[in-house]
């Protein structure tokens, strides 16, 4: 069974710092593979639509998108829980639209933030295979959200203000939880 990692939370400079690019990417590689498994056990304990390497301490430029609904996003889309390794967008949409996030680093706090609603991304897979796909709306600000984990950024550095920041506790009251 794949190891549940610390998640780091806000104020770990850990979450402030750019990743470094993944150098080996083989399906050969057990470190690597290991912390796949491990991130992918960790967001789904934590009840998270994805994570980053960086919110466990690990400095890589990779990332988990595993949408489904739960507690925390109970109209998320189902997709399996998918590793992006050196993850890019190379196009958005001009469309920006301003939803719900929240952090498995940041807890208790939910934010408004404003995203591209459609953008065409490149990563590397868990097997090493370059892929490219449009992603839209939910899956989309997943990845979104966990690129700027690579590159030191919380959603609350996106907050166009304080009055878009709001308790868990508030958030479920609005969406109807």
């Amino acid at each position: 069974m794949a190891e549940l990692l610390k998640i780091a939370l806000v104020g770990n400079p850990i979450l402030k710092r750019k990743a470094l690019p993944v150098e080996k990417i083989i399906d050969t590689n057990e470190n690597l593979i290991k912390l796949i498994d491990s991130l992918i056990a960790t967001a789904t304990a934590a009840k998270g639509v994805g994570i980053a390497a960086p919110q466990v301490s690990q400095s890589y430029r990779l990332f988990i998108v595993a949408s489904h609904p739960n507690q925390r996003y109970p109209h998320a889309p189902t997709m399996p829980p998918t590793a992006m390794l050196n993850p890019r967008i190379i196009s958005h949409s001009n469309e920006i639209v301003k939803d719900w996030e929240g952090c498995l680093s940041v807890p208790n706090l939910r934010g408004l933030v404003p995203r591209y609603r459609e953008i065409e991304v490149e990563y590397v897979t868990r097997e090493g295979k370059l892929e490219r796909k449009i992603l839209t709306d939910f899956v989309a600000r997943i990845f979104q959200h966990e690129l700027d984990h690579l590159d030191g950024m919380i959603f609350l550095d996106r907050l166009e203000s304080e009055a878009d920041l709001y308790s868990e506790s508030e958030y479920l009251n609005i969406i109807g939880q």
